[in-house]
């Protein structure tokens, strides 16, 4: 299994919040970080997206694409300068699958979509992401992204059965394509384990990581897969996904583990064996390391809503 899917999977992706947005110039909507990731894409026309913390606004043109990750507040607006309005005062009374206008004549046409996340894991994916990927319909990885883009106009253009759950459908279809623009635009340069699938050699390690967590992988091993030298292998690796290759994959088999805590009623020794553990103790000390607390307080804590993250 590649390790997007993988991730993705851990994360019981869920997408919240469709919204379809016309608007006559000049026009500003600002708006509340999402907790996890928000998807947006222009329809029609041009308008501007401003995003906490980078120094200017980044102009948006038909066919582009964006990810918002990490709660950053954002506006975006057409026209001239103008009062910002607030977006529950925009979206107040809106149905799903309705749209808001703003103004009698569309100059742009932009929809959103949020991501929720599993609330334990999603600092996997959204700790690695940039505050804004601006995927501009100009460049090559829009192309894959095109179909998918006119089949979202005509579902929001003329609503009909079953729409919401073809608005979501394509929704997580465009968040995996913009997650792979993101991935080819940064190359193996981002020091997390999203752009290392970049690097066609590092990639084929974290797959095999991905594809069998509970053996007791080497880094020998993993080089040899990757068909690398051991110490050239590790040090691409530390600087690619920012830790070292073991530590990694504990971590992931850890974060394994961690679900299967909360979703399932299994024994911890079960799931310790499961895992590649082959005593509780060691689980619960490797569990520890990662999790913040042995493997039975932190069932016991999360099944109580004390845990949160």
């Amino acid at each position: 299994m590649d390790p997007l899917t993988d991730v993705l999977g851990q994360l019981d992706l869920r997408s919240a919040q469709f919204a379809r947005l016309e608007a006559q110039e000049p026009w500003a909507v600002g708006f509340q970080g999402y907790r996890h990731i928000k998807f947006g894409a222009v329809l029609q026309g041009t308008c501007r997206i401003t995003v906490a913390d980078l120094p200017a606004p980044v102009t948006l043109t038909e066919g582009d694409c964006y990810l918002l990750g990490n709660g950053r507040n954002y506006e975006l607006s057409g026209g001239p300068a103008t009062r910002t309005v607030p977006s529950p005062e925009v979206f107040t009374g809106r149905t799903e699958g309705s749209t808001v206008r703003i103004g009698a004549v569309c100059d742009a046409i932009v929809v959103g979509c949020g991501f929720d996340l599993d609330d334990a894991n999603a600092a996997v994916l959204v700790d690695v992401l940039p505050p804004l990927v601006h995927v501009p319909a100009g460049s090559g990885a829009a192309r894959s992204i095109r179909a998918a883009l006119e089949l979202l106009r005509a579902e929001t253009d003329a609503p009909g059965l079953g729409t919401p759950f073809v608005t979501e459908r394509l929704s997580q279809m465009l968040l995996v394509h913009l997650l792979r623009a993101h991935v080819a635009e940064r190359g193996a340069e981002g020091g997390v384990w999203l752009t290392a699938l970049g690097d066609r050699q590092i990639s084929a390690a974290l797959t095999l990581m991905h594809d069998m967590p509970a053996r007791h992988w080497t880094v020998g091993e993993l080089a040899a897969k990757a068909g690398m030298s051991r110490s050239q292998f590790a040090a691409r690796f530390a600087k690619t996904v920012g830790m070292p290759p073991l530590e990694y994959l504990v971590s992931w088999r850890i974060r394994s583990a961690a679900r299967e805590l909360r979703t399932t009623d299994r024994t911890v020794l079960a799931i310790a064996t499961r895992w590649g553990y082959g005593s509780e103790s060691s689980f619960s000390h490797a569990f520890k390391r990662v999790m913040g607390a042995p493997p039975g307080t932190y069932r016991t804590q999360w099944q109580s809503g004390r845990r949160r993250v």
